[in-house]
């Protein structure tokens, strides 16, 4: 009967514990305005999205940071989407920016904007164009070590770990009371 109680109680204890630490991901927003592209040259088209203005939901969005003023953000393409359009200056300097978008009903969400004065290429090639070449290096990978005093350490102590584990097995076996 005590057993079956602390059984429980720990499995009681282990789904609270649990449902802790999973309950505020439901309470917390996750929409924010989606900047595309993210990096960009003076003089470029910027399109802005987010789904926290719900459906058909309207905002107003500030690019001042950057120097592009005020523009509008309209229902989307997408269910729930509010998306907007501005253009970078000529004369904006490099920097991170932050935009910032209002929606009708009071919801602000921000993103950022990352001006360049260079074009950003990749000389990396895409993930599925990357073909393996050569071998696999394998084989013990460290795992004895080069000191010999640790590994006899380590192999005696798991030794006398399963010597005890052993042991108070064949004890309650016999029903010596543990």
């Amino acid at each position: 009967m005590r057993r079956t109680a602390r059984l429980l109680t720990g499995t009681a204890l282990a789904v609270a514990v649990a449902g802790l630490t999973v309950a505020p991901a439901y309470g917390e927003s996750t929409a924010n305005l989606e900047v595309s592209p993210a990096t960009a040259l003076p003089g470029g088209d910027i399109t802005v999205s987010t789904a926290a203005c719900g459906t058909n939901g309207a905002a107003t969005g500030d690019a001042s940071a950057v120097g592009a003023g005020t523009f509008m953000l309209a229902a989307g393409t997408r269910e729930n989407d509010a998306v907007g359009r501005f253009r970078v200056p000529p004369s904006a300097q490099p920097g991170t920016y932050e935009i910032v978008a209002k929606c009708s009903r009071g919801t602000q969400v921000t993103g950022d904007l990352t001006v360049t004065m260079a074009a950003t290429t990749s000389t990396t090639p895409a993930r599925d164009q990357i073909q393996p070449r050569g071998h696999v290096n394998t084989g013990v990978g460290g795992a004895l070590g080069t000191d010999p005093t640790k590994t006899a350490a380590g192999v005696a102590a798991l030794a006398v770990a399963a010597a005890g584990g052993t042991w108070l097995l064949h004890r309650r076996a016999r029903g010596d009371g543990i």
